[in-house]
């Protein structure tokens, strides 16, 4: 009986494979219904940790064929079929199988491939298995582990919309050894300082409601102009913190994080403010690529 279940199991996740992935630049879905289980919650909040982000997006269980990334009225979301991951997960003897398809999901978000209205492509795909060799090693997983249910799931030749396996492989292989080289430099290294953006101090006796902090200028990257307000001072310093100077003080209110996207090679991360972009020539854009600031 166990052996018939596993090669069931097994059938399952051969038959949904070729799909795999082929939503994730679809920008309408119909709405997904049920909210995802406490445990693949927690798994999204792993991820998320181990890049330094905030889930922007909500993880829910959906009747689709496999998994995806989509944007619906303006949110963003990963569907998942809850069959699916646990066929996966069956599959290859391990739940690594489950997160490395989500968090390939999670890179088509944060490298603004759902922002494109094309569709999947070839080197979309890449940029999303690199991302989840990437995460994996961050959280622990071996290389082979990492690559499992992309070894089993895609196609041995490229089409119009996914790369070989062999090229897939490769980019998880790229992701997982970045990761592992980083931690590997973080061991070696000592503790990098704490030390605060430095301010100059604000006298006395000026008026607080009147003065504003300033921000010393070798710590400045560059400015950053809103353009619904225009008359507030953002800065991006050295340590890619994203500050706003108010009449109380300096305010670090999000931070620049590097993307694998050539359009969009940034991504501005903030409580204050939508998810945003920034472009290769400076300009900053929200989900839909409107261009709501700048760089200067």
């Amino acid at each position: 009986m166990i052996r018939q279940i596993k090669i069931a199991t097994l059938a399952l996740a051969l038959l949904m494979a070729p799909k795999l992935g082929a939503e994730a630049a679809v920008t309408q879905a119909a709405a997904p219904a049920t909210s995802a289980p406490a445990g693949a919650r927690d798994i999204v909040k792993e991820i998320i940790d181990v890049v330094g982000l905030k889930p922007r997006f909500e993880l829910r269980a959906a009747n689709i064929e496999n998994a995806a990334a989509v944007i619906y009225n303006g949110k963003r979301y990963i569907l998942y079929n809850e069959d699916f991951l646990a066929a996966i997960n069956n599959a290859v003897h391990t739940d690594w199988g489950g997160v490395s398809i989500l968090a390939h999901e999670i890179g088509h978000h944060l490298n603004g491939h759902t922002l494109s209205r094309t569709g999947s492509n070839p080197g979309d795909e890449l940029e999303a298995d690199e991302f989840s060799g990437f995460v994996l090693r961050k959280m622990g997983a071996s290389l082979a582990e990492a690559q499992a249910a992309i070894n089993l799931l895609s196609e041995e030749h490229t089409s119009a919309t996914h790369p070989g396996r062999n090229y897939r492989l490769a980019s998880i292989s790229k992701g997982w050894k970045n990761a592992d080289s980083q931690l590997m430099a973080s061991a070696q290294s000592p503790r990098p300082a704490q030390t605060e953006v430095a301010t100059r101090p604000t006298p006395e006796r000026q008026q607080p409601q009147v003065q504003r902090a300033s921000l010393d200028s070798r710590f400045v990257l560059s400015r950053v102009h809103f353009s619904g307000a225009p008359n507030e001072q953002f800065y991006l310093t050295n340590r890619l913190q994203l500050v706003h100077v108010t009449s109380k003080g300096l305010r670090v209110i999000g931070k620049l994080t590097k993307t694998n996207n050539p359009n969009y090679p940034f991504y501005l991360e903030s409580d204050q403010l939508q998810p945003l972009f920034v472009t290769e020539k400076g300009a900053v854009v929200n989900q839909r690529g409107q261009r709501v600031g700048y760089l200067s």
